[in-house]
């Protein structure tokens, strides 16, 4: 599995009683999310940018599908041009592999053409 794509992989619902990420453990994985942050060592974010409201609403729309695919709901705040994206696994509040594998996945969004 550690070879396949984050992208490519799924998310895996998390039940609570497991420690989260520890730096070591979740760099590995930031060096396919270059456009990543992680925050205070607990969530991923990312602000997602584009031309209009009506382009950011859109990938917001497309960004919630994925999140209902998965069953991993990130926070996501739209405003004209731009859509933040906050990602943690909130059973354990911090994070997972889950977490990491959701924000590729909304990496990969960006390359594909909006659904109206």
């Amino acid at each position: 599995m550690a070879d396949t794509p984050l992208a490519e992989r799924s998310c895996i619902p998390c039940r609570g009683g497991v420690p989260p990420l520890t730096v070591a453990q979740y760099a590995q994985f930031l060096r396919d999310l270059p456009e990543w942050k992680v925050v205070d060592e607990h969530h991923l974010s990312r602000n997602f940018t584009f031309k209009d409201f009506v382009s950011a609403l859109a990938f917001v729309n497309q960004a919630g599908n994925v999140a209902e695919e998965q069953g991993h709901h990130p926070e996501i705040t739209v405003g004209w041009g731009h859509a933040l994206v906050e990602i943690w696994t909130h059973k354990i509040n911090g994070l997972t592999e889950s977490d990491f594998v959701l924000a590729a996945k909304l990496d990969q969004l960006l390359s594909l053409p909006p659904h109206e």
